[in-house]
């Protein structure tokens, strides 16, 4: 599992990617089980994790105001240092922070950072090492209303949705000293970290979200592939043995090897767009072909209806299988023979998982003929929730077992 520096995002194998169809694996859509996955909603953790680090003294209170902040970071400036904070509230006493405390001065939580620091190995950069005690002050990780910054969140994110693999921006190469030093003080194992190089415009500039020509929404609304832009972004960096323009989402999921990233910041050409577009838009019509010859080839004197080899159904398949099979064979195996040939399956089956089963086809059935939208997976499990709680005897749960051995004949 991987993470990033986002809002409690979780992924498993592949970085998600939503604009380009890369499903995550959980979300606060799909749900799972390591919700939630809203920072608003899981600030009780990471308020647990700040009061642990303050009763063993890794941690304590800090009542600095904005403007004292303000007033050191301008003297730095002045004298031309980097600014910093001079840790004067890590020197107060017990009793004068139960006073303030009480008085309800604002206060911050801040992690006091160790002097010294061990080297660690990051994937992509090697063996690395930062003495940041020596050139900042220590940070703040819980803020005074309560929500914690990136480096408390990320911390308690990881550990407690068992993230294995870190990968994100070379910028935090730097702070991950100091996620190392707070895994090390809550007694927790860290995951393996890889940072990656950055992506910068074709004159060497940073990408900034202050770039109006680089929002998803003009993509689109140029009628540019979503992954005519993933194709573009990881034809731009590294993590492959070639770099071949084309690739589908299942190529680069199959081709992918970290070991292959660089070091180097990578140049992203906008202007190639049009021209990574109209490859793949090609490439689409050729994977569609190459897939209706083999489900003719392998099914052809089983299917009974001849829709399921229009080019509309058979697009829909591969959005649908996206990022969950690595080549069109695994579409044609028994897994997925029920998106070719009609399932056969009795109505004892079905009773068999459910006394309800025909109630539950019945109300289903009724759903589809109302003309329902079901654009969304978020909207079809809504109706489905509210057909299950109008059931007597049977759960969601049982209830979507047996929509799935009816529509694939598949437990």
């Amino acid at each position: 599992m991987v993470d990033g520096p986002t809002d409690a995002w979780l992924v498993r194998i592949s970085v998600s990617v939503c604009v380009s169809g890369v499903p995550p694996d959980e979300s606060s859509r799909r749900g799972g089980d390591y919700g939630p996955y809203v920072q608003s909603e899981r600030l009780p953790l990471y308020s647990q994790t700040a009061a642990a680090l303050l009763q063993t003294g890794h941690a304590y209170y800090c009542f600095c105001s904005n403007q004292r902040l303000d007033l050191l970071k301008r003297e730095a400036q002045r004298s031309g240092h980097v600014p910093r904070y001079d840790n004067r509230c890590r020197r107060l006493q017990p009793e004068q922070v139960q006073q303030r405390l009480a008085q309800g001065v604002p206060a911050v939580v801040r992690f006091k950072l160790a002097s010294g620091a061990e080297p660690f190995q990051d994937m992509v950069f090697g063996w690395t090492r930062h003495e940041v005690a020596a050139v900042e002050g220590d940070p703040i990780i819980l803020k005074a209303d309560g929500f914690p910054t990136y480096h408390l969140a990320s911390v308690v994110d990881d550990h407690h949705m068992r993230v294995s693999h870190v990968l994100r921006g070379s910028e935090w190469l730097i702070s991950t000293a100091k996620h190392l030093q707070l895994f090390r003080a809550l007694g927790w194992t860290p995951p393996a970290y890889a940072h990656l190089p950055l992506l910068l415009n074709r004159d060497g500039s940073k990408l900034s979200k202050r770039q109006g020509d680089i929002f998803i929404q003009r993509f689109r609304e140029q009628g540019v592939l979503p992954e005519t832009l993933l194709d573009l972004v990881t034809h731009a960096g590294s993590g492959f043995d070639n770099n071949r323009i084309g690739r589908r989402l299942e190529e680069l999921v199959c081709e992918f090897n970290i070991s292959k990233i660089t070091t180097h910041s990578a140049l992203l050409d906008l202007d190639k767009l049009h021209e990574f577009n109209s490859i793949l838009s090609a490439a689409v019509m050729c994977v569609w072909c190459r897939l209706r010859q083999r489900v003719l080839h392998t099914h052809g004197s089983q299917i009974s209806d001849r829709a399921v080899l229009e080019p509309l159904y058979i697009q829909r398949v591969l959005e649908l299988r996206k990022g969950h099979v690595c080549s069109l064979r695994e579409l044609l195996n028994h897994m997925h023979v029920y998106l070719w040939i009609r399932p056969r399956v009795t109505r004892q089956q079905l009773q068999e998982v459910s006394a309800e089963a025909e109630n539950i086809a019945a109300a289903v059935i009724q759903l589809v003929a109302s003309g329902g939208s079901f654009e969304s997976t978020e909207h079809l499990n809504t109706e489905l929730k509210l057909i299950a709680s109008r059931l007597k005897h049977t759960k969601y749960s049982g209830m979507m077992r047996v929509l799935r051995l009816a529509l694939s004949a598949q437990q």
